[in-house]
């Protein structure tokens, strides 16, 4: 009996400018989607048109594809860019316009009749008959919208085999359906249906007051009177139906959604043959876009591999050092449920974060440009898109390449740019080193979280474990629990850290290349020995 030949789905990346392109690319992006500011649902978008023409040869060159997006809904003064930028869209040529608007579609079609056409997301195709609709029509790819749960999708999938059919797996979600939204025209001002999104439903809401004189006041929740109130919503034509209305010191997140992570599920999706999986983020930064693409990249490889030994929880502790809201499988099951929304913060919270990236080699001197605060014995985690095990440096001085001044401190605001020797990697051979680490490598540095960061990624990390029913509620509601009481009690200023790691005299224990105590202290001398048979950075 042979076994079934399990397809192959692409891997698409966002890129909201040229370096991010690049950088998921070399992270391991089979496509990569891109847009104009004008055309786009993002006015954040840094392309310029030079920038897509060198970005499609650059992924040509690497037979990669580039979609771009042209999304919006067109209201009439768009509709006058339109021939202009569908003859320049044809010089371009991408392997993919992402279109949502039907008369966009129809004008399209009728333009420039060569240029596949894919729906997006923002046209919010949830059934089988929307899908051969759009078949019938011309395209050669349906973006189906977020809220589809994984049962319908199967439907879809035996329903309409012979069209291309792509699912978002990872990123941030709408409130509302497939990011039809008014709310940020209403408040800020900003259209949501034309890229301009002030993203209210994450901003914090106070409940307020008026007395019968007219003066208005806060009603501030504190230790004190916390047990005095309870606050529900009612809608007035569901008198006596009350919703829970929770609020702290630090406000209300009604409409506040944990980020999209079907990463625990994902065989799922692979052997259902979708063809293409999208991660959101065109206006995230290039770390974001690289530390994910790494990730799943590894998680669609090693599944197609060896499917019967691929286990979802051998990459969360990477999914979970990239700074998300929580996450949540959304409509996987058919419907949200309350694990699907943040009501306590609205912060992105990640146990690393960017530290910088390799711009070029110059001899044997890594070029590297800082994107944080660095101080001399921090450890950096160089991310290499050829390994999975990230190569540690401790560094104790910063050589300015500018002027070869030597500093303890860089400040990343003003993205200074220093000189790393290839000599500091003395357990890697230098042209090794180069290979595992070439322009764009991604680099990250621990973070500091105060105990109720570090509780709340805790609490989030366990509510994704428990709608993937890897653990039970008993255990998630006690973590959350713990985190309330330190937002009560705790003095933020008080940090922690997992290893004794911090500054010169630091060391954690991991074989770090450049650790003065590790590779020079007796007491560390069996740790040494050790080493020689684990790979650097595995925990001895």
């Amino acid at each position: 009996m042979t076994e079934k030949k399990i397809k192959k789905p692409e891997l698409l990346l966002p890129a909201g400018n040229l370096e991010r392109l690049k950088t998921a690319i070399l992270y391991g992006a089979d496509a990569v989607y891109i847009g104009t500011p004008d055309m786009s649902l993002r006015v954040k978008s840094a392309f310029t048109l030079e920038d897509v023409i060198e970005g499609v040869e650059y992924a040509h060159q690497r037979s990669k594809k580039i979609y771009l997006t042209l999304n919006l809904f067109s209201h009439n003064k768009d509709i006058e860019k339109l021939p202009q930028f569908i003859e320049t869209i044809r010089k371009v040529k991408p392997d993919g316009l992402i279109i949502s608007d039907p008369g966009v579609f129809q004008f399209v079609k009728q333009h420039a009749p060569e240029l596949e056409l894919h729906i997006s997301t923002q046209a919010n195709v949830c059934s089988f008959l929307t899908v051969d609709f759009w078949q019938k029509q011309g395209a050669s790819l349906v973006v189906m919208a977020r809220e589809v749960g994984f049962e319908e999708l199967k439907e879809i999938r035996e329903k309409c085999p012979n069209i291309k059919l792509e699912t978002f797996v990872h990123g941030s979600m709408c409130m509302t359906y497939s990011g039809r939204c008014l709310l940020s025209n209403f408040m800020a001002e900003r259209g949501a249906n034309q890229g301009s999104c002030a993203h209210s439903c994450r901003w914090g809401y106070k409940l307020k007051i008026k007395l019968k004189d007219n003066t208005e006041h806060e009603i501030e929740i504190n230790e004190n009177n916390k047990e005095l109130f309870d606050f529900f919503l009612e809608e007035e034509i569901r008198p006596g139906s009350f919703m829970p209305f929770e609020e702290d010191m630090h406000g209300s997140y009604i409409l506040n959604s944990k980020d999209l992570c079907l990463l625990p599920k994902l065989n799922e999706y692979i052997d259902l043959g979708i063809d293409s999986f999208k991660i959101e983020g065109r206006n995230k930064t290039e770390f974001y876009v690289g530390s994910v693409a790494r990730v799943y990249r590894a998680c669609i490889d090693d599944y197609l591999q060896d499917p019967q030994n691929w286990n979802w929880q051998d990459y969360m502790s990477e999914i979970n050092a990239i700074a998300n809201r929580g996450y949540t499988l959304a409509f996987h099951e058919g419907r949200l449920t309350d694990l699907a929304h943040d009501y306590e913060s609205t912060g992105s919270i990640s146990p690393y974060e960017y530290a910088g990236r390799v711009i070029e080699w110059h001899g044997d001197d890594m070029i590297f440009e800082a994107k944080n605060y660095l101080e001399a014995g921090d450890v950096l985690e160089f991310l290499s898109p050829f390994q999975r095990q990230p190569i540690l440096l401790r560094i104790y001085e910063f050589v300015h390449l500018k002027d070869n001044k030597v500093t303890d401190k860089l400040h990343g605001g003003q993205k200074p740019r220093i000189k790393i020797s290839a000599d500091l990697f003395h357990c890697i051979d230098k042209l090794e080193l180069k290979r595992l680490l070439p322009e764009f490598s991604l680099v990250r540095k621990e973070k500091l979280n105060n105990v109720s960061q570090e509780l709340s990624v805790q609490a989030r990390q366990l509510s994704h474990q428990l709608e993937a029913g890897a653990i039970n509620s008993q255990k998630y509601h006690q973590k959350r629990d713990k985190y309330f009481e330190a937002l009560e009690f705790e003095d933020n200023s008080d940090y922690k850290t997992k290893t004794p790691r911090l500054g010169k005299e630091g060391c954690c224990g991991k074989g770090c290349n450049g650790c003065l105590i590790f590779w020079h202290d007796d007491k560390y001398l069996k740790a040494r020995e050790i080493l020689k048979n684990k790979k650097i950075g595995e925990m001895l």
